[in-house]
C-alpha cells in the first residue's frame, strides 16, 4: 500500500479523488492501492526547554544559555493532533512506500519530515511537487514524482531556521524578562519580530524628533501653465523675495522645448509580498488577510501556489498560458465577463514572451502567482478583489508597452530659470487593462507619487522657443515634512529589503535574499507584534506602543534588533537551501552569538527596567462579558473595510468589530478566519 500525506484535509480530499482513493475512513481515504491521510499544519514542534532537563523548567538567569546537545521534536499538546498522528503512524508502519504531498515549500517540507521522523518511517519516500491544485497539475505531479532526497537541503534550511528561532527566542525572551521585566510581564524577543519592531520604533523616533523647517518655492504662471524655478527650494525668505523681485514685471521667455517619445513596460507579476502590498494599499487588507485569501484561491484551484518570492515564470509555463488566457475569457461574475474584452486583442496570435516575465533562472521552487485558468464559482467580495488583481496583472504582462510623448519646456526671466514637464499618452498599451479600475500605478513606497504622476501626465499647450510674454510669479512658503509612518504595505517592503528604502523594482528584487523573514511568515510576524501589544494601528499607520518603544531602547545588542544583520542570517538560510552554506556552521555561529548575548546582558549593572502599564479595569458589565472571550488580538482595533462583509473563509457569518478586534460572528461554529486569540 502507498500512503500519501497532505498538509490539510481539503488537499487530501482532492488528491484522493484524483488517484481513486474514494473510500473515507476515520482520518484517511483509501482505494486503488493508495491511502491518503493529512496533517493540520504542524503536528510536531521542537521540544520545550523543560523536555530536555528539569533545570530548564523554571526560569532562572543562572540556567542560561539553554543549548541542547541534540534537538528533538514532540507532538503538540492537542488531543486532535494526537488522535490524527495515531492514524498516520499506523498507516506509515504498514506502508510499502510514502508520498510526501505537503505544501511545496520549506515549511511544508519541514512539517511532513518531522511527522515521518516521529513515526520512525523506514520505507522509501517520494515527493509530490506542484505549483497549483488543479486536477491537471496533480496528475502531472504524480506522473513526475521525485525522490525525497532531492529536497534534503530544503528540509535542512527549514530545520536550521526552526532551531535558530528556538535558540534565540527561548534564550533571549527568558533573559530579558528576568533581567528587565520586573517579574511582571514577559518580554518576547524573536529573531525576526524584534528587528521588525525596531524598524517601526526607529521610524517613529525619526518622526517624533523631526523639526520642520520652512523653505520657499518660486514659481510663475505663463499661459495658464505653472513653471517652477529650477534652483529648487530657497532656505531663507529673503533669498526667495530677492529672486521674486528680480523677475517681477519682467517678460517670461521660452528658452527650450524638448520632445521625446518613451515607453513604459507592463508591471511585473505578483509575488506574495507585492500582492500583500497592493491589497493593503488599495483595499486596506492586512498582510495576514491577503495571505489567507490567496491561500483560499489556491485551494479552490483558481490561482497558483502563493507563498513565493519571485515575480517570474519558468519558460515551460509559456506553453500553458494560452489555455489560461482562454479560461479568463470565459470567467463570469454576476453574468458579466470582466476579462473577455481584454483577452480579445491577444487572440489569434502568439502571446508575447518577454524576458521580464519568463526567466527560468529567476525561479527556484515556484513561479509567480498567476491564475490557473479554472472558471471560478461564486466568490466572496474579498476573494473576488484579490482574484481580480492577479487576473488583470497576468493579462497585462502580455500587452504591449504604454507609449507616451514627454515634453520638457524651459523658460527664463532675467537669470532665473524655470521648468515644466508634461506627458501625453500616445498608446495606452497595457494600461488599457486597468481602464476604469483604480490601478496601483504608483510606486508603493512614495506617498506623493500620485501627485507626481498627475503632474507628469498633464498635457501642455504648444510652446515655441523664443516666444515671450507676461507672467504671474508666486513665492510660496512650505515646510519640510517628517518621513511617513509605516503602513503594512511599506513595512512589508522594508522587511523585504532589510530596512533599506528602495523604489527601483530591479534593485529591490536583487536585495530580496537579504530580507528579513520569508514571504510566507512576514504577515504572522506583524500579527505577533499586535498580539504582544508592541504595536497598534491608527488608521493605516503602524505605531509602536510605549512597551514596544521601551523594549527596543532596552536592547543594546545590535544582533537582536538590526534588520541588516538579521538579513544576513536570512541569506545564510537561503544559501543552505541552495547547498552554498553548511547548516551545522549556521547553528554553531548562532549558539556562540546567543552565548555572547547572555553574557553581555547578565553583566549589565545599569539597573534598567521596562515600565509596566496597568490596563484600566473594565466596568462590571463589560468585565463580565469580556471574561467569556479569549484575549484580544490587539487592544485598539484598526478601521477595517471588511466589517459587515461575509467571512471570506466560511462564507456564512459576517466580520464583526469589537474589543476582540475582528472575527467572524460564526467562529464558534467552526470558522477559524481571524479567530480571536
Amino acid at each position: 500500500m502507498i500512503v500519501c500525506i497532505a498538509e490539510k484535509p481539503s488537499v487530501a480530499a482532492d488528491i484522493a479523488r484524483i488517484i481513486g482513493a474514494g473510500y473515507r475512513h476515520n482520518g484517511y481515504y483509501e482505494g486503488n492501492g493508495y491511502q491518503v491521510t493529512w496533517t493540520f499544519g504542524h503536528l510536531c514542534e521542537l521540544k520545550a526547554p523543560g523536555d530536555y532537563t528539569d533545570m530548564w523548567k523554571t526560569w532562572y538567569l543562572s540556567s542560561l544559555p539553554m543549548i541542547p546537545q541534540r534537538f528533538g521534536i514532540r507532538l503538540k499538546e492537542d488531543e486532535g493532533v494526537k488522535k490524527q498522528f495515531a492514524v498516520i503512524e499506523k498507516l506509515f508502519h504498514e506502508a510499502d512506500a510514502i508520498i510526501n504531498c505537503g505544501d511545496a515549500g520549506q515549511e511544508g517540507e519541514l512539517i511532513q519530515r518531522w511527522v515521518m521522523q516521529k513515526a520512525q518511517v523506514t520505507c522509501p519516500v517520494k515527493r509530490l511537487w506542484i505549483s497549483s491544485m488543479t486536477d491537471e497539475a496533480i496528475r502531472e505531479g504524480f506522473a513526475n514524482l521525485k525522490d525525497q532526497t532531492e529536497y534534503q537541503t530544503l528540509y535542512l534550511a527549514g530545520l536550521s531556521r526552526a532551531i535558530g528561532d528556538w535558540l534565540l527566542g527561548m534564550n533571549a525572551t527568558r533573559l530579558y524578562t528576568l533581567k528587565y521585566g520586573q517579574n511582571r510581564q514577559v518580554l518576547s524577543i524573536g529573531r525576526v519580530q524584534t528587528p521588525t519592531l525596531a524598524l517601526i520604533v526607529n521610524r517613529q523616533k525619526e518622526i517624533d524628533n523631526f523639526k520642520p523647517e520652512p523653505y520657499w518655492v518660486l514659481a510663475t504662471v505663463y499661459r495658464e501653465t505653472i513653471f517652477t524655478a529650477t534652483k529648487g527650494k530657497f532656505t531663507s525668505k529673503e533669498e526667495g523675495e530677492q529672486a521674486f523681485q528680480t523677475i517681477a514685471g519682467k517678460p517670461f521667455t521660452i528658452t527650450d522645448v524638448q520632445k521625446k517619445n518613451g515607453k513604459e513596460t507592463p508591471p511585473s507579476l505578483y509575488d506574495l509580498t507585492s500582492l500583500q502590498v497592493e491589497c493593503n494599499r488599495k483595499f486596506g487588507f492586512s498582510a495576514e488577510m491577503t495571505l489567507n485569501v490567496i491561500q483560499q484561491l489556491y485551494e479552490m484551484k483558481l490561482t497558483t501556489y502563493p507563498r513565493v518570492d519571485t515575480t517570474f515564470l519558468s519558460d515551460d509555463v509559456y506553453a500553458k498560458c494560452p489555455q489560461t488566457m482562454n479560461g479568463l475569457y470565459q470567467v463570469r461574475f454576476a453574468g458579466v465577463a470582466p476579462y473577455a474584452e481584454l483577452v480579445k486583442p491577444l487572440g489569434g496570435k502568439p502571446l508575447k514572451k518577454s524576458k521580464k516575465v519568463f526567466d527560468s533562472s529567476k525561479v527556484t521552487d515556484h513561479h509567480a502567482i498567476i491564475p490557473t485558468g479554472q472558471i471560478p464559482g461564486p466568490l466572496s467580495d474579498v476573494q473576488r478583489k484579490v482574484y481580480d488583481l492577479v487576473a488583470r496583472r497576468f493579462i497585462a504582462v502580455f500587452y504591449p508597452d504604454c507609449q507616451y510623448a514627454q515634453t520638457t519646456v524651459l523658460g527664463k526671466v532675467e537669470e532665473v530659470e524655470f521648468k515644466v514637464t508634461g506627458r501625453t499618452i500616445l498608446d495606452p498599451g497595457w494600461r488599457a487593462v486597468y481602464t476604469g479600475t483604480e490601478k496601483a500605478e504608483t510606486p508603493e513606497n512614495n506617498e506623493d507619487a500620485e501627485k507626481k504622476k498627475d503632474e507628469e501626465e498633464r498635457t501642455l499647450p504648444p510652446f515655441v522657443k523664443g516666444e515671450s510674454g507676461p507672467h504671474e510669479p508666486t513665492l510660496t512658503e512650505k515646510w519640510t515634512t517628517p518621513p511617513p509612518y509605516y503602513t503594512e504595505a511599506t513595512l512589508l517592503r522594508a522587511m523585504e529589503t532589510a530596512g533599506k528604502l528602495v523604489d527601483d523594482e530591479e534593485l529591490r528584487a536583487a536585495m530580496k535574499e537579504n530580507g528579513i523573514g520569508r514571504p510566507s511568515t512576514r504577515a504572522a510576524i506583524i500579527e505577533t507584534l499586535f498580539k504582544r501589544h508592541y504595536i497598534r494601528k491608527e488608521r493605516k499607520r503602524l505605531v509602536a506602543t510605549p512597551t514596544g518603544m521601551e523594549l527596543i531602547d532596552l536592547i543594546h545588542e545590535e544582533l537582536l534588533k538590526s534588520a541588516e544583520l538579521t538579513g544576513i542570517w536570512e541569506k545564510k538560510l537561503r544559501d543552505i537551501e541552495h547547498k552554498k552554506y553548511d547548516p551545522a556552521q549556521f547553528i554553531d555561529e548562532l549558539k556562540q552569538q546567543v552565548t555572547d548575548i547572555v553574557g553581555q546582558v547578565i553583566a549589565d549593572q545599569s539597573n534598567r527596567r521596562i515600565a509596566f502599564t496597568e490596563e484600566k479595569p473594565a466596568t462590571k458589565t463589560k468585565a463580565k462579558s469580556e471574561s467569556k472571550k479569549k484575549a484580544p488580538i490587539q487592544e485598539s482595533a484598526p478601521t477595517d473595510p471588511l466589517v459587515g462583509q461575509p467571512c471570506p473563509l466560511c462564507g456564512k457569518g459576517h466580520i464583526i468589530k469589537g474589543r476582540t478586534a475582528y472575527g467572524c460572528s460564526e467562529w464558534k461554529s467552526g470558522c477559524t478566519w481571524r479567530q480571536p486569540f
